[in-house]
């Protein structure tokens, strides 16, 4: 999401080539799920093991990794490394190892997120992804691509705008909140699925609202349907466990720089085998192989013309990172201090959490019922994520959807509750 906020919010229900027809404003409960009823353990963890290896500016206390995850001394390290390689020797290192080092940072990250590698393909985050696919799906007049009201807007617009070409449209399924389980919300997509129907996108972890959605659920359905799935999951990489080859879907798109902490630029594209064969990318090159091997899909995507690739072969370092943290201990630790972060501010701020505690992984959208909406150019900060930001050095964003404001806590390795407490008694001041 930008990380300034202004989360793009769906204004139409269904949209024919850009042009749609007003949806009526969700029914959101004016209380939202409680928080447990009991205080998270938080002597479990050391909060500041880890810190160390990021370096803040002065000041600052960032909560926000959901937007922009900085990257630890040990991934920035091996990124420079790669770099420096490459520049003692531009051609040995563009034309001879590059391939095969590509194949090698696949092979350790198919490992982590369940898949064979070669049904992987590096590009550079979730959104060129996004358009890779949107590109290639073939669309005709009338048909539909059905997404949901809790997704990212900027989704929303890639295939808003390829459905418009195509004299096609979006259907935007409303999901609800409250006491809804996760067979209400597959149910909520599937009742708006006709026989015009040709994809379903919908988030594995939504960006607006932090929900883990029943991704395996709609992947089931939609087979016997034959209806391909595309999964937005820049979220879900080490937020959640993955097996990428068992999940049923079709497409899954991802960024990196999110929780695992690779760095900017990095992310992959995952295709069923069926689909891979024709593939295009967003931008054509050479699309071969430069080495001379023999021609496979990944060589549209792994060679878009000059570019440095040290962001694809430092992501092998950022899942050593957190594998030697351990995946269960970071995932524990951030889903605690979410937790903590959700009852201080439903107790102090008046918060209302959009999900139950099973409901979300490391990061927390809470409405603030006080917050008023502020006329102003779309896209612009809410003044209170600004003079969070600049008076007190508190990144986090102030996200609109469904016409109200909500702020999102995201919690990693580097956060304490001490900066949760900060962010608290901040919040009082500023909001009576």
């Amino acid at each position: 999401m930008p990380g300034n906020v202004g989360i793009e919010t769906p204004c139409h229900e269904e949209h024919e080539g850009g042009a749609g027809i007003p949806a009526t404003r969700l029914s959101v409960p004016s209380s939202g799920p409680s928080m447990s009823d009991h205080s998270p353990d938080l002597s479990r963890f050391d909060w500041t093991a880890f810190r160390p290896e990021w370096d803040f500016a002065p000041g600052v206390t960032y909560l926000n990794h959901g937007s922009f995850g900085p990257s630890p001394r040990a991934v920035r390290d091996a990124r420079q490394r790669w770099t420096e390689e490459l520049e003692r020797n531009p051609m040995e290192f563009f034309v001879r190892r590059q391939e095969g080092l590509l194949d090698e940072a696949g092979v350790e990250l198919g490992q982590f997120v369940g898949c064979r590698p070669e049904n992987l393909a590096f590009v550079p985050n979730a959104t060129v992804a996004m358009n890779i696919v949107a590109e290639n799906t073939k669309l005709e007049p009338g048909d539909e691509v059905l997404l949901n009201d809790h997704e990212y807007g900027a989704v929303i617009r890639i295939w808003g705008s390829h459905c418009k070409r195509a004299a096609a449209k979006t259907i935007l399924a409303r999901l609800p909140l409250g006491e809804a389980t996760a067979i209400d919300r597959v149910d909520a997509i599937f009742h708006r699925v006709t026989p015009r129907t040709k994809m379903i996108v919908i988030s594995h972890v939504t960006s607006p609202t932090a929900l883990i959605l029943p991704v395996e659920e709609v992947c089931r359905r939609a087979k016997p349907l034959g209806i391909p799935v595309c999964i937005d999951g820049p979220h879900a990489i080490a937020m959640l466990p993955l097996q990428l080859d068992q999940l049923g879907c079709d497409f899954y798109c991802a960024s990196l720089h999110k929780w695992l902490s690779a760095p900017f630029g990095s992310g992959f594209l995952y295709s069923k085998p069926k689909h891979k064969s024709g593939l295009k990318p967003a931008i054509i090159s050479w699309g071969r192989s430069l080495s001379g091997r023999e021609s496979r899909w990944v060589d549209e995507f792994h060679w878009p013309g000059t570019s440095d690739p040290a962001v694809y072969l430092a992501v092998p370092e950022a899942i050593r990172f957190l594998q030697s943290v351990g995946l269960d201990r970071f995932r524990d630790q951030c889903h605690t201090l979410a937790q903590y972060a959700g009852q201080q501010l439903t107790d102090h701020c008046g918060a209302i959490p959009l999900a139950r505690d099973h409901e979300y992984g490391t990061m927390l959208t809470l409405e603030l019922p006080q917050l008023k909406r502020v006329e102003q150019q779309p896209g612009t900060p809410h003044p209170l994520q600004l003079r969070l930001a600049t008076e007190f050095g508190i990144e986090i964003p102030i996200v609109e959807w469904q016409d109200r404001l909500h702020i999102r806590v995201s919690c990693h390795l580097y956060n304490t509750p001490e900066q949760i407490d900060r962010l608290v008694e901040v919040l009082k001041r500023l909001l009576t």
